[in-house]
């Protein structure tokens, strides 16, 4: 993997509405994407076949995560294992970077 440095505050772009995405870096084992979504954007439950980090970088919302609700607020980290159903609602433009891992990985 090559070496990327970013300043991920540059990088931040709120839509008008709905989700902006941008994927920073990836290889072939995880993948890391700023997610930067407009305030009052929901995005409806889904799961994913990898596990996941998330960790807030701007504004508010609520996740629900296998039907516990989490707020969202600057500094939160949060672990998904696979499969695991989630839904997220921003309360206010809400900017935070998505890392997806093989469901392989051990995480404790």
């Amino acid at each position: 993997m090559i070496t990327t440095v970013t300043q991920l505050q540059e990088q931040i772009e709120y839509p008008r509405e709905g989700v902006f995405s941008k994927v920073l870096a990836k290889d072939t084992t995880c993948q890391y994407t700023l997610f930067c979504l407009a305030a009052n954007t929901e995005i409806s439950e889904h799961t994913s076949t990898r596990n996941a980090t998330v960790n807030v970088l701007e504004g508010r919302g609520l996740l629900t995560l296998s039907g516990e609700k989490i707020k969202l607020e600057p500094g939160v980290f949060i672990v998904m294992p696979a499969n695991a159903p989630h839904a997220l609602q921003a309360e206010s433009n809400l900017s935070f970077l998505l890392t997806l891992s093989e469901k392989s990985a051990d995480i404790n």
